[in-house]
């Protein structure tokens, strides 16, 4: 990272460009851009192309974001499932504490980061929000899963970030809900009954069509194989899906959010 950040000051010192400069011609502030040159933020490969162009380099800088070695910042007991979620044909999430992984905005993933105690240091939070959209390309498979989210109303109040954060990470989820293989739903406050009081959890299905199930405490994780187990977390999830809104009823409460915001 100070290595990449070196050569993005070296490249804007030669074009003559004060941080600030370079910072509107990329959309980001001055002091993002000093971060990324001290190597204390990872550059992004978005960012990286727009530098390249404004910069007049020939790709150089995308090729270092795009190829910058990961920091091994998964927890050893979430390694396994991380590698099943490459390549399962099928997801079905349902969180009540912060909008599932595969849908942060980056800016909301580095809040979540942030808001951790003990706090990271800001290069591990960067090294996390690096890994946690680099998950999201199965999004953008070819073949992508089918993937069925049903998240507590309470998460889409939460401010996380502050206003401009909270409200990018709303029009995301709307965008998001239009995707082909994507279901988004809501689970409303106020209801007399709510099949997973236990927490959030994870199904997913395997391309040889295994069925298993993942859930995460505060401090480990439990990926799930045992057939009765997942039976009764799919179960359960079938319950959640009928108790929350539909989809159509869902991106109308985030068009209604988002108007308040």
């Amino acid at each position: 990272m100070k290595m990449v950040g070196a050569m993005v000051a070296a490249a804007r010192i030669a074009k003559n460009l004060t941080q600030k400069q370079l910072g509107e011609l990329v959309r980001l502030d001055a002091e993002t851009i000093a971060s990324i040159e001290q190597g204390r933020r990872a550059l992004m490969p978005n960012v990286a192309e727009l530098m390249d162009q404004h910069l007049g380099l020939p790709g150089v800088l995308t090729v270092a974001a795009h190829e910058m070695p990961e920091v091994d910042v998964t927890p050893p007991w979430a390694e396994e499932y991380m590698d099943l979620e490459k390549a399962a044909i099928a997801l079905s999430w349902f969180d009540n504490q912060v909008v599932p992984g595969l849908l942060q905005t980056e800016n909301y993933a580095r809040a979540v980061f942030t808001c951790r105690v003990p706090a990271h240091p800001e290069e591990e939070i960067e090294a996390l929000t690096v890994k946690r959209l680099a998950r999201q390309k199965i999004l953008r498979r070819s073949h992508p899963p089918t993937l069925s989210f049903v998240v507590w109303e309470a998460v889409l109040r939460d401010r996380i970030g502050g206003d401009e954060v909270y409200a990018e990470q709303l029009r995301h989820l709307c965008n998001c809900s239009y995707l082909p293989d994507v279901s988004l739903q809501v689970m409303p406050l106020g209801l007399a009954s709510q099949a997973a009081l236990d927490g959030p959890f994870t199904l997913l299905e395997t391309r040889d069509h295994q069925h298993l199930g993942y859930a995460e405490s505060q401090r480990g994780s439990q990926l799930i194989s045992d057939p009765d187990e997942v039976s009764i977390l799919a179960r359960r999830y079938a319950m959640l899906r009928t108790q929350a809104l539909n989809t159509e009823q869902t991106r109308g409460l985030l068009n209604r959010l988002l108007g308040e915001t």
